[in-house]
């Protein structure tokens, strides 16, 4: 997941509450912003290949969520605090640019656009809208058996459970992670966020109430080969926001490569001026 393409200008903003935030731009063209999902940021991740991508097109911006790389992290956390950072990045971006934003990085942006942060157009990737429950069959108890396991320092144990029993990978993917230090020396070093993820994607229950608010011009993206609860969250989503466009990226898989991703983005981004 980590990738060594060309890097861009590193700036730093202040969130309202003073945590520092650090981003990346690089590219020429309309400003656009990209929202990172769960563990990633400007080093590890599928955004730095996505902003090679368009950079021959868009002033893309990519950043540390807070908690995460270089970005700092004030507590106590809340999803507003959050939807402060995306804002100040789009300020930094020139205040109303194109935004996109993958699993909780798309929940995010959701959330930012209910509130009614201006963006020019916004294109989401499979916000993790899938109705996970609990072991105890409340979707908050996840993010509590989270906690408790952070508290008790088992950074390690977070991050698997966080991989198996929410986002429902195979049992052996954390077993395998660990043969590949550099990958899981990233991912147990955002561990602390995780619980975040949760409050972030309302608990894997889309807010359709709020998503009924969003104004702004939104593409709804879904893998073709996407697992049946991610399919029927997506569809959820374009439902609720007011015309909306839902697209289904033929053979793609959660992991959306950054060439197919782009193509939509052009398209989407582009036919709006």
């Amino acid at each position: 997941m980590t990738n060594t393409k060309e890097a861009g200008t590193v700036l730093n903003v202040l969130s309202p509450d003073g945590t520092a935030l650090s981003l990346e731009r690089m590219g020429t063209g309309p400003s656009l912003v990209l929202v990172d999902g769960a563990f990633c940021g400007r080093t590890f991740g599928p955004a730095r290949a996505l902003a090679n991508e368009l950079k021959d097109a868009f002033t893309v911006y990519f950043y540390d969520r807070r908690g995460r790389g270089d970005s700092g992290e004030t507590m106590p956390y809340a999803t507003e605090r959050e939807i402060e950072d995306l804002q100040a990045v789009l300020n930094e971006a020139g205040g109303s640019p194109y935004v996109y934003g993958i699993s909780s990085g798309a929940a995010l942006a959701l959330e930012a656009a209910a509130a009614g942060v201006p963006m020019r157009r916004l294109a989401t990737y499979e916000a993790p809208y899938t109705g996970v429950q609990g072991a105890d069959g409340t979707p908050g108890s996840h993010r509590e058996h989270l906690e408790a396991l952070l508290r008790d320092g088992k950074r390690g144990s977070a991050v698997s459970y966080f991989l198996v029993k929410m986002v429902g990978a195979p049992a052996f993917l954390p077993y395998l992670l660990r043969l590949m230090p550099g990958v899981w020396k990233k991912q147990t070093a955002a561990a602390n966020t995780l619980p975040y993820e949760a409050r972030v994607t309302n608990d894997f229950v889309a807010p359709l109430e709020r998503l009924r608010q969003v104004t702004v011009p939104t593409l709804v993206m879904v893998g073709g080969k996407a697992a049946a609860p991610m399919v029927q969250g997506q569809k959820a989503i374009a439902g609720a926001i007011p015309g909306s466009e839902h697209r289904i990226l033929d053979g793609q898989t959660h992991q959306v490569s950054a060439a197919a991703i782009a193509t939509q983005l052009r398209d989407f981004f582009t036919s709006g001026t």
